[in-house]
């Protein structure tokens, strides 16, 4: 049995209320539900949360998969609190107990200190900028890829506790030309390919 925690970072927020990623999870969520092998459970930011629940919810999963839209090029500030707060309450309590250095040799080892090693995640972003901002030459991103670039820190602070990517998925053009039912096809395949081998 794979255990599935699905957090929808989507923030309800100015002009943003959060539609894209309230679908792409409610789809994650069912992916699972509907299929034998999986246990799922969920949190979305934009609802009140207990941080010791959260913390047992990231030692419970076999997979975390997080579903964030990217706003001004970082996490939404909501999604970032909820991500400071639950690591915080979860130093020493399962999900990291130290930066991994000793005081003998402080140089070497930063980042050996996760709790959560044997897990691993998987993230969706959903972005304005079409993917071609990303892959043409000069356009805005420089050829830089999202998980090389905007996700570099997301994904190094996984590994900071432990966890392993799965690969993940990036949503484009979201706010001008989302087409809900394609990018929902192809994300259901994604899952497929992905999961398909793993339970």
């Amino acid at each position: 049995m794979t255990k599935v925690f699905i957090i929808n970072g989507g923030q309800q927020f100015g002009h943003s209320g959060g539609r894209f990623n309230e679908t792409v999870s409610a789809a994650t969520a069912e992916f699972f539900t509907n299929r034998p092998g999986f246990e799922v459970k969920t949190t979305n930011i934009n609802h009140a949360y207990d941080l010791k629940e959260e913390v047992e919810k990231y030692k419970w999963a076999d997979v975390v998969i997080y579903h964030t839209p990217i706003w001004w090029f970082q996490l939404p500030h909501g999604f970032k609190a909820y991500i400071d707060k639950v690591f915080t309450e979860g130093h020493g309590t399962g999900i990291y107990k130290s930066d991994g250095r000793s005081s003998a040799n402080p140089a070497i080892n930063y980042g050996t200190g996760g709790m959560l090693h044997g897990k691993q995640y998987m993230v969706t972003t959903s972005w304005n900028a079409p993917k071609e901002a990303f892959t043409l030459p000069d356009e805005f991103f420089q050829q830089t890829s999202v998980d090389d670039g905007i996700l570099f820190g997301f994904h190094r602070m996984n590994a900071f506790i432990g966890m392993k990517p799965l690969p993940g998925m990036h949503f484009h053009d979201i706010e001008k030309n989302a087409d809900i039912p394609r990018d929902l096809g192809g994300y259901t395949a994604h899952l497929e390919n992905v999961f398909t081998n793993l339970n």
